[in-house]
């Protein structure tokens, strides 16, 4: 059996790492620096497999994934994981201050934006200062002497030696996140849970400058009674005004109304591109 090969927004102990452990075991797991160089590792075939965050419940889109999706590599989307995210702040084992203490907080973007409230009322004084990911935070934490936290998980204190000072310190209880999963050949891919259900992307861009076009698209949808769960719009980068819009449907693709919801956009101008019809995997992780 060929063992295969997966990659993961790294280093360890992101998020991301988390999902993958999760969701699967035994294989060859592989931290990269950016979303998108795990992608180009699979276009460039030097992995199998590549797991990269899609959407947050609280910060929604990531939007790095979507337009390097669609603008720079065309991957399939197999699978998609959900994991709830827990938000603790990490200080170094030596810390011996308090709360006031610290001068800096570093992690991802998102991981901030998670706990803008607590940061805004608690560390009011403290300076956020942004990596690529949770995981570099807890690294950069790990090596510093100076009085900084970073936000990040569990497995993060545990793989860098860090202290948890403050657990859950995010400001909704409902936090989860999204994960794709990427694979040019679906017999590499092995996820032994439960699926929770089914699910269709499809990139759509409109025919540009034609009113009711938008209606006309969901309409599409709504008369065959098929479930959209998102519909995001972003930038085609060809001009102001000139947009694509991500819609997921709530169902696998099938032989009689995906090609017809297809067929009817494709005359009214659209362009209409199957991103991935995948399970949908709902991971506890402690």
């Amino acid at each position: 059996m060929v063992v295969a090969k997966i990659g993961y927004l790294g280093p360890k102990g992101t998020f991301t790492k988390l999902a993958v452990d999760a969701a699967f075991n035994g294989e060859h797991k592989e931290s990269y620096a950016t979303i998108p160089e795990c992608i180009d590792a699979v276009e460039q075939n030097e992995i199998d497999i590549a797991v990269v965050p899609m959407e947050n419940a609280i910060e929604g889109t990531v939007q790095l994934t979507v337009d390097y999706l669609v603008h720079q590599v065309t991957l399939p989307i197999m699978a998609e994981i959900v994991v709830p995210i827990q938000q603790h702040l990490l200080v170094h084992p030596n810390f011996k201050g308090n709360l006031g203490d610290i001068t800096e907080v570093h992690s991802h973007s998102h991981a901030i934006a998670q706990c803008h409230q607590y940061l805004h009322q608690l560390l009011p004084e403290a300076k956020t200062q942004y990596t690529t990911s949770t995981g570099k935070a807890a690294e950069m934490v790990s090596e510093s002497n100076e009085p900084i936290a970073a936000i990040g998980n569990k497995l993060a204190a545990e793989v860098y030696g860090l202290k948890l000072l403050k657990e859950n310190i995010h400001d909704y209880p409902n936090n989860h996140t999204r994960f794709i999963v990427l694979c040019k050949d679906e017999t590499k891919l092995s996820i032994k849970h439960p699926i929770s259900g089914e699910k269709t992307s499809m990139l759509i861009s409109l025919p540009s400058d034609q009113a009711g076009a938008l209606h006309q698209v969901l309409s599409a949808f709504a008369w065959r009674k098929m479930n959209l769960s998102k519909i995001e719009s972003r930038p085609m980068k060809t001009g102001l005004g000139n947009y694509f819009f991500i819609i997921d449907v709530d169902q696998p693709y099938d032989d009689v109304l995906f090609p017809g919801v297809k067929g009817e956009l494709e005359a009214l101008g659209c362009n209409v591109t199957i991103m991935g019809t995948y399970p949908v995997f709902k991971l506890a992780i402690s």
